[in-house]
């Protein structure tokens, strides 16, 4: 990587994309969305199906071109800074040569980017060393991803931008393949992911972007989203005698309800406000665009 621009990482205003469909009329898939993204930061992009994002990340990679509004990647176009290896992305789709081995593959593409120099260390970083020998079509869901995940930073990109980055892999892969996320993060790498996944963006990522309807319907900090929309909830933590292997201890458990009666206070149920309550909440219907008090 090179050292942290003083722009942002990504900067789109007033973002439009439209489709024909199949009936002839205009299904209008982004709808002024505005985007800023500083160098660094770990952003995941949710929304449900149609809601938008997919073709809001195509745009901000150079796939798409919109039909209104501007993009930057550090300050250039998506395709220089593609072209720059500034940005890389791994993508849910996309082939792989499965007669290449782990290792002929991450050769070749260092090769068109003129990096020899990377092809150990991406092996390394993805986990995939042992693997080098084995042909592609020989690899599982989760290796697939990784190896793609490899080939993003050959360039040793300023910018990942992942697509359902962890389809496929176990549990101990994607706690590793997220380490190495927020290592690079801490070096000033930016990761900017969509998942299905909404335990994962919650516990990974320090800020959510949520779409609907072809627009940003909230932007803040993770937590600050489940606050504002996940419900609020009581936490605290039980004394270690009465925490047992089967769980709480259901007297001591009585007694606190007796305790907090008094209060007012009823049906103490052990919970934590979620990202996927925050998600549904604004996402459900068409009045989320109210809710999130016209965040576009």
């Amino acid at each position: 990587m090179t050292s942290p621009a003083a722009v942002p990482a990504i900067r789109a205003r007033g973002l439009r994309k439209t489709f024909r469909s199949t009936d002839g009329s205009s299904v209008v898939a982004v709808d002024d969305v505005d985007l800023t993204i500083e160098p660094g930061e770990i952003v995941a992009f949710l929304g449900p199906n149609g809601a938008g994002k997919t073709t809001t990340v195509d745009m901000l990679l150079g796939l798409t071109r919109p039909d209104a509004g501007t993009v930057e990647v550090y300050g250039d176009s998506p395709r220089r800074a593609v072209e720059a290896g500034r940005i890389s992305a791994v993508m849910q789709t996309g082939g792989l040569l499965p007669d290449f081995t782990v290792r002929e593959t991450v050769v070749a593409i260092a090769a068109l980017h003129g990096r020899p120099d990377r092809v150990d260390a991406v092996l390394e970083r993805a986990d995939l060393t042992a693997l080098a020998g084995r042909r592609v079509q020989a690899c599982s869901g989760g290796e697939q991803q990784r190896l793609k995940f490899a080939l993003a930073l050959v360039p040793d990109p300023d910018l990942i931008v992942l697509d359902e980055p962890t389809t496929g892999m176990d549990v101990a892969s994607r706690q590793a393949f997220w380490a190495a996320m927020r290592a690079d993060a801490a070096e000033g790498r930016t990761v900017v992911f969509a998942t299905h996944y909404l335990a994962e963006a919650d516990e990974f990522a320090a800020r959510t972007v949520l779409m609907a309807h072809g627009r940003i319907v909230h932007d803040a900090a993770t937590a600050d989203v489940r606050a504002a929309y996940g419900g609020r909830t009581l936490t605290f933590r039980p004394p270690p005698d009465v925490v047992h292997t089967d769980g709480i201890d259901p007297a001591w458990l009585a007694s606190v309800g007796r305790a907090l009666a008094p209060l007012g206070v009823g049906d103490v149920e052990v919970s934590m406000a979620s990202l996927e309550s925050a998600f549904l909440a604004l996402t459900a219907d068409d009045g989320v665009l109210e809710a999130a008090g016209g965040h576009r």
